[in-house]
């Protein structure tokens, strides 16, 4: 795990904004401000983490973007496990 790469996975723009659609579809109304603290959680997911190195390690242009890379499971699995549990 490389602190570097979980601060480019965290400040990756495209990551950030399907970071926030998950959300959104997951807690409603408007996801804004959990996002901001998801982001890094998300970004130190050993999978997520891996495979962003893994892309910044391949050259690809948008690691963040690319769903073959971080897929949206592996989004919604980090996400759902930062949730605080409903009643």
């Amino acid at each position: 795990m490389s602190f570097a790469t979980i601060n480019r996975c965290a400040n990756d723009q495209a990551l950030q904004g399907r970071v926030t659609a998950c959300a959104a579809g997951e807690i409603g109304g408007s996801p804004v401000d959990v996002t901001a603290n998801l982001i890094w959680l998300v970004a130190a997911a050993s999978d997520v983490e891996a495979a962003y190195a893994f892309a910044l390690a391949s050259d690809n242009p948008n690691p963040g973007g690319d769903e073959g890379v971080i897929t949206d499971q592996m989004i919604l699995s980090a996400v759902q496990a930062h949730l605080p549990a409903t009643p």
